[in-house]
């Protein structure tokens, strides 16, 4: 075998090519980062839009006037606000208030709480007296047939709603509890639970917001 080494051909490359490829390739990644960032932008508004919507919705079913009720952008929230959320089991979301006519009717209050199989993001309304005018599931991962009965507001054994024998309740019942003031759906004890514990936050934010 030959100990000759071949010397490596060494390729010359046009400058004006490679200056004409870099500003291509330059322009090409200028172009798509505009493009991209156009749709990012026509999307996140319509993203914005669809969340506001579904929050109103979530708002008006909690509400004892729908129709004639109005809703404020997010409330800043307090330190007081949150810790009461956090003391009575659950986690504040946000605030809006509920305006009749122009004057305050109450708030709606989003909180956050556990279930069986996960979180629940729930919306309660609580009236102007700090009265509780309705309760909506906005969010959870529930067990179908079992813990999703309560997400659905099906009948106690009662006959009453298990979201809907909330209304009505407010401070003045003491610490809502599973079993002593409120009635589970058989098999669901804890997504109740859960709920419940949703409901006394709501109601503790509303009472630190005076």
């Amino acid at each position: 075998m030959s100990s000759e080494v071949k010397a490596k051909e060494k390729v010359n490359m046009d400058p004006q090519y490679l200056i004409k490829l870099t500003v291509t390739l330059l322009i090409t990644c200028v172009v798509v980062a505009a493009a991209l960032g156009g749709v990012n932008a026509v999307t996140a508004e319509t993203i914005e839009e669809i969340n506001w919507e579904n929050t109103v919705n979530a708002m008006k079913a909690v509400v004892a006037d729908p129709d004639a009720t109005a809703f404020s952008d997010a409330l800043e929230l307090t330190d007081a606000m949150t810790a009461a959320a956090s003391a009575s089991g659950g986690t504040l979301d946000s605030v809006y208030e509920a305006q009749v006519d122009g004057q305050n009717a109450g708030y709606a209050i989003k909180v956050v709480t556990s279930g069986s199989q996960g979180k629940i993001e729930m919306m309660v309304g609580v009236d102007g007296e700090g009265v509780v005018t309705g309760v909506s599931i906005v969010k959870n991962a529930e067990t179908a047939g079992i813990g999703s009965k309560v997400m659905e507001n099906q009948n106690t054994a009662s006959g009453v709603g298990v979201l809907s024998q909330f209304e009505g309740k407010s401070a003045a019942d003491g610490t809502l509890t599973v079993g002593s003031n409120v009635d589970a759906i058989s098999g669901a004890t804890v997504s109740t639970r859960g709920v419940t514990n949703g409901v006394n936050a709501a109601l503790a934010v509303a009472g630190a917001m005076g």
